[in-house]
């Protein structure tokens, strides 16, 4: 018997009982989308943080307070007072290869304005951020190396800071609003830069000069961050030597373990790709699980067909079918059955990815790779769950067979 003959006689076995085909293939299903939808969102999700790294600027290295945690918002060390304004100009001034420079100081505040009140997320910095950042400004204009020095109330808002305080689209430049009682005044607005990974939203915000958070908002002399980007032409493991030098010189280190951390982009992208694909390798063999569930449901469900057609199966030996020809048979059996879960399962878990990108800020995405290895596994598991059922048809006594009852 051909291939393609064979193929049509298990399609037409399946069809017998399109119940049990039916449910057999659920698990399969199942199986192939839950691997799909969570890689997809482990996919997504590295993605959306190494845009949310090239997002902060380009050529940028870190400097953080403390030993652990970095990039410009804390992670669990922003109570260290290691970091002084001067220690940001000694590194404009002694480091070769600098191009900008922000310090930062970093709180959260209830802003207040003659329409609403919207609690946010306050980011002091210098005038260089915006250049650092590869920011736009729709309204008005940036803060500028006056203000700073001068610890000026003023303040830049985000995109969705400005539409909750004063309404979608609105120049609210000239406006006054409160910050912990204290009145600032709105110099500009910047252009809406949309949202990053797990949903943060870099357009929330509220950006002053770091100065007036010191001094106006917390009473205090630190920073919390140092923001640096280099020259183009200017290796970054090199400004990342020099930092870390001078900054052991300053702080008097000798011999102990550093009082601040560096990263650049580059060391930040891979430790949270790493730590992301960990996470979505986990997510992926968990799914498989029910993978494998499906599996042992393909099976059981041949077996139950093999003892079905015993009476078959001899009257097909009795009349000189080879034992190869019955093994075939339901080898491909098992195979279409998982094939054709699997196929439903890649379209299920395309399209359940879809919908989650579009109902909730996860990013998902779908690669080629996860769709080829979960239809790939799918035929494997038809080959090696298929394979016992088969073997034992294709063993079965022809004499016995057609004495089954």
């Amino acid at each position: 018997m051909s291939i393609l003959m064979t193929i049509v006689v298990a399609i037409r076995a399946l069809r017998r009982n399109v119940m049990r085909t039916t449910l057999t293939m659920l698990g399969l299903v199942i199986g192939v989308s839950a691997v799909i939808i969570m890689v997809a969102i482990g996919t997504g999700a590295q993605m959306s943080i190494e845009n949310s790294i090239r997002s902060t600027g380009t050529n940028v290295v870190y400097v953080n307070a403390g030993s652990g945690g970095f990039g410009p918002v804390r992670m669990g060390a922003g109570n260290r007072t290691t970091l002084l304004p001067s220690d940001a100009t000694a590194i404009r001034n002694e480091v070769p290869g600098i191009r900008y420079l922000s310090p930062g100081v970093n709180t959260g505040a209830q802003i207040i304005s003659d329409q609403s009140n919207w609690g946010t997320q306050i980011q002091g910095a210098s005038q260089d951020l915006l250049a650092i950042r590869s920011w736009a400004i729709e309204f008005g204009s940036f803060f500028g190396e006056y203000e700073v020095r001068t610890a000026a109330k003023v303040a830049v808002l985000g995109s969705v800071a400005r539409d909750e305080l004063f309404g979608p689209g609105v120049d609210p430049v000239g406006s006054l609003i409160r910050i912990k009682n204290q009145p600032f005044r709105v110099i500009g607005v910047l252009t809406k830069k949309g949202q990053v990974g797990f949903g943060g939203d870099q357009d929330d915000v509220v950006v002053v000069p770091y100065t007036t958070v010191q001094k106006k908002l917390l009473g205090i002399v630190h920073v919390q961050n140092i923001m640096i980007s280099a020259e183009d032409d200017v290796p970054l493991d090199f400004v990342q030597a020099d930092v870390t030098e001078l900054l052991r010189i300053r702080h008097n280190i000798i011999g102990e373990d550093d009082d601040f951390m560096i990263r650049t982009q580059d060391e930040m992208s891979n430790v949270l790709s790493s730590t992301m694909g960990t996470m979505t390798t986990l997510l992926a063999g968990i799914a498989a699980v029910s993978l494998l569930v499906g599996g042992i449901g393909i099976m059981n469900i041949m077996l139950v067909s093999v003892t079905e057609r015993t009476r078959e199966i001899g009257l097909r030996l009795a009349v000189g079918a080879r034992d190869i020809d019955v093994l075939l048979q339901f080898l491909v059996e098992a195979v279409v059955l998982s094939l054709a879960g699997g196929a439903i399962g890649i379209a299920a878990g395309m399209s359940a990815a879809y919908g989650i990108a579009q109902v909730t800020p996860l990013a998902t995405q779908v690669s080629l790779n996860s769709v080829l290895l979960a239809f790939g596994f799918s035929a494997a598991i038809g080959v090696f769950f298929g394979f016992y059922p088969a073997r034992k048809a294709a063993r079965l006594d022809p004499i016995d067979a057609l004495r089954f009852e």
